[in-house]
This record gives C-alpha cells, structure tokens and sequence, in this order.
C-alpha cells in the first residue's frame, strides 16, 4: 500500500511539474536571431519574434527561447510581414473560353502562394458584380491564402475579348453595391483590356471606387489613337488609385519612359500627386528598356506585384520573389523592397491590419534568404539582365501556422 501510495506522489508530481513546464511556454512559435524588415514600424535589424494564438506576441532583443513551444533559427535570413500580391489572377475554374473568369488561365492560390511567401494575394478582375460570389464560394472561401478582390467593372468579369468591351455592362451602382456587401474580401475595382477611344469606362470605373470609398486599378491601352496617359493620371484617376504594368510598352500606350530615354515629367507628377504605380509584371507588361532607365532616374513603383496567371508564371515572371530579385538587382534596397510588397501595398488597398508585425496584427511571417552569385533575369521580351542577388523563399507562416517551410527550419531532426 505504501508503494503504491508513493508511485501516486511520484506521478501527481510529474504531472505536474509537466503541466508547470506547458504552462511556462507563453509563446508558440520563437523566430530567433532573424534580421528583421517591418516597415510601418521602423524595425531593420536583427531582432526575435513571438507568436501566440495566431497574433504577433513580442518583438524584443533575445527572447529567450525556453519560452516556445517551437523555436525557428532565422540567423543568416530576413524576416518580413507575409508578402502581399496585389495585382494576380486567382479566379480558377473549367470554364471554356473564359479567359481569367473561372477558367483554366487563373491559378489556385494556395499551389502559388505560400512557397513564394505571399500570404495574401488579390485577384483584380477575374469577378465581376454578376459572380463574385462564385468566385467567393470556390476560391476565397476554400483557399488557406488570404484571397482579396478587385472587382471588375465589367459585370461579368475579365472573361477577354468583345464582353470587355461592353460599355453596357459597367454598372458603378451595382458594383460598388457589391464590393460595400463584402467589405472583407473587395478592395477595389479594376478596368482593363478596353481597346476604344473613349473615357466611359475609365470614368464608370472611377465613378464605382468613389461610390464604395476604394480604389481602382488601370490596364490602360489599346486605343487607336491613343488616349492620354497624362489626363488619365492629372484629370480622369484620384490620388490613391493604381496604374499597373509601369514598366509596360505596349500598342496603343504612351510608356512612362519616352524614345529618349527620359521618364515623361507627367509621370513624376503624376506620382508626387498620389498615384500609385504598380509593377504588374505579368507576361508582357515588363521591360528592361522600361524599367531600367526609369530605374537609376530614380523613378521606383509603389508596389511590387505579379499579374499571376498559366502564361506569365512560365516565362520571364515566374513568382514575386524573382519580381522583386530584379529591382535588388536594380539597385532598390531590400528594406524597400520588402515594404513595396508589404505595407505599401496594405496601405493602397486599405488593408492597415495587414502588412506589419505590430503586438496583436495577425502572425503573418515570410522568411527569406537572399543568396549570392550569377543569375540572370528575364523580361517579358525575353532579354535577359544579369544578376548577383537573389531572394529564395524559406519559410512561410499564416496565420500563426507554417504552411511552407524550404528546409526544415521548423522541423527537428528526424534521429532526435
């Protein structure tokens, strides 16, 4: 009876020195020793982070690592907000003939996002008002990315070719009734892939992000003759809307960088007056005859994005991570990288809860090392820039959980 008396004591006493010992670990997840890049809250330098329930817990010099329950070694790599794309397409689905509108051109998030540390991404106008909720119940809904949405001014969404062109169906009532029913999910409208000469549809759309206080995103071009890209930016856009494609020079659309290579003075002013200038690399929207001598003039995007879809992930685009590999090698500071793919870009679609490692914002976190050597870079003529930096994914958390993890930072050896 004694004996059994004691082993009682001794278990009562393991069980609780174990509960003591859980109870001692306040945080989840311990990023230790990382070099730290969060630009709404000044912080460029080597720093720990600590998750607990989903949220950012403490930002502090050497947490201790015996308060986590995982700790992740981030020496040697940066750590940045999860990545936010906003200029992708996400709007998948069979079908035909459909372009980026629930067809087989728009990629499932979550096969694209984590491994390349996006943790949001923001479909811009593969819905319109007419199916947004298709889109919502198939994609946003059953994505563990964070999947946001410009809503197409056209009713039926970027489905390519004459329904674009169709005036009829930009509706700014029944678009912005649309986006203010779901607040959560739309950010903003977009126009694109309009070829007429004519304002109509740049001012419907305008008329649309007015109506639901967000902004629009412009694929401008394609008119004969062209309409004016400094009246779009100085008359017909507000400050803190988008034009996307910056580096473009396509057919029936002035190019930001003139036969001189000068950046137009229009271009300056447009983004001293707000508007923002986006990437939108996509697969023919990015050239270096563009992009470099814009470039060492000093004239840099707001925001770094992709224009994902089944062509551009293929060719000279490939992943936000080699997007924005090209402006280091441009010679755009990493801190300015990261921030025109973080909190610039949470704060052009009025996303603040997004894009920073503030105590209590959601445990978004991308991991990355930035590798050296000769690499090149390819744009969306097929010429090649050559490289001696290159930014490489390790590991991605949303929400609190790693989702992607390159080589097993968050793992233990398999022989402990």
């Amino acid at each position: 009876m004694e004996n059994k008396n004691r082993f009682t004591s001794w278990f009562l006493m393991i069980a609780l020195l174990f509960s003591c010992f859980l109870n001692a670990q306040e945080f989840d997840i311990l990023i230790k020793n990382g070099h730290v890049i969060d630009a709404k809250n000044g912080i460029d330098k080597v720093i720990d982070v600590a998750i607990k329930d989903g949220k950012i817990a403490q930002v502090e010099t050497a947490i201790p690592a015996s308060k986590a329950s995982k700790v992740i070694d981030a020496k040697g790599l940066f750590v940045s907000p999860g990545l936010l794309d906003i200029h992708s397409h996400n709007f998948f689905g069979t079908e035909p003939n459909a372009y980026l509108s629930n067809s087989f051109t728009a990629l499932p998030p979550d096969g694209f996002s984590f491994r390349s540390g996006v943790t949001t991404i923001v479909d811009v106008g593969g819905a319109g008002w007419r199916n947004f909720r298709t889109f919502k119940e198939n994609v946003i809904d059953r994505s563990k990315t964070r999947v946001l949405s410009f809503l197409n001014i056209i009713g039926s969404g970027m489905k390519g070719g004459a329904i674009e062109q169709n005036i009829a169906d930009m509706d700014p009532k029944l678009t912005a009734m649309v986006a203010k029913q779901f607040p959560e999910h739309i950010v903003g409208v977009k126009l694109a892939h309009f070829s007429g000469f004519d304002w109509t549809p740049t001012e419907r759309a305008v008329e649309a992000g007015k109506l639901a206080d967000i902004p629009i995103m412009v694929d401008f071009g394609g008119s004969e003759p062209e309409l004016s890209l400094q009246t779009l930016f100085m008359e017909k856009l507000r400050p803190g809307d988008i034009f996307t494609h910056a580096y473009a020079h396509v057919n029936g659309r002035t190019p930001i960088v003139n036969e001189q290579g000068k950046v137009e003075d229009f271009a300056w002013a447009a983004q001293k007056r707000g508007i923002i200038f986006d990437v939108g690399h996509g697969g023919g929207s990015f050239l270096f005859e563009q992009v470099v001598p814009a470039m060492k003039q000093g004239f840099k995007p707001n925001s770094i994005s992709t224009d994902l879809h089944t062509g551009s992930m293929n060719g000279g685009m490939k992943d936000i991570i080699n997007v924005m590999s090209k402006f280091l090698n441009l010679n755009m500071p990493l801190n300015e990288v990261l921030a025109a793919t973080t909190w610039n870009s949470a704060k052009i679609i009025k996303r603040e809860d997004l894009g920073h490692l503030s105590v209590g914002a959601v445990a978004d976190i991308t991991i990355l090392n930035q590798r050296a050597g000769d690499f090149g870079f390819i744009d969306t003529k097929g010429k090649r820039m050559k490289g001696n930096k290159k930014l490489e994914c390790e590991l991605t958390i949303r929400d609190g959980k790693v989702v992607y993890d390159l080589n097993g930072l968050a793992s233990e050896s398999w022989d402990k």
